[in-house]
């Protein structure tokens, strides 16, 4: 059997380095505002709602922001399956939150607000030739190796 190629499942969205993913994002011209995803159209800063935007490769760490697990299925055209961990995660330099999915190796009764978080690869669906995978997030390790909450912040 051959190996099924990986392709992402929403192009343009993140870049497939499976050791580093970033999210790939745009930056206003004149503002340096960050936004994500790529294709968000207009600015929330009313002086510039139309600024030219070149894209950018985002951070791919930042800190959980918020989370729920949903027990009910996605509406289409989503193929995930009940239950499943949305994660909104601050981004450290762009100061901006991403949603995204839980890894789906990832635990949510590890999650805790404030603990770092790291954006990875994992799979959405496959078909006979292809395996479309999406960004995730996953717990990462603090400073000082553990998972968890960083110093100082409450979980």
């Amino acid at each position: 059997m051959t190996a099924r190629s990986r392709v992402p499942a929403i192009e343009g969205w993140f870049t497939l380095d499976e050791a580093e993913p970033k999210l790939i994002g745009t930056r206003g011209v004149d503002s340096g505002s960050y936004f994500w995803p790529p294709s968000l159209a207009v600015s929330a800063n009313p002086n510039a709602p139309f600024e030219a935007r070149e894209p950018v490769e985002l951070s791919r760490t930042g800190r959980l922001w918020s989370y729920t697990t949903n027990h009910y299925a996605p509406p289409e055209p989503s193929v995930q399956t009940a239950p499943y961990t949305v994660c909104a995660v601050e981004l450290e330099a762009e100061q901006i939150v991403v949603l995204g999915p839980l890894a789906t190796e990832a635990d949510p009764a590890q999650l805790r607000i404030g603990m770092p978080m790291e954006l990875v690869l994992g799979p959405l669906y496959s078909d006979d030739e292809h395996e479309y995978v999406i960004y995730q997030w996953v717990p990462a390790p603090s400073i000082d190796g553990r998972i968890g909450p960083a110093s100082g912040v409450e979980a």
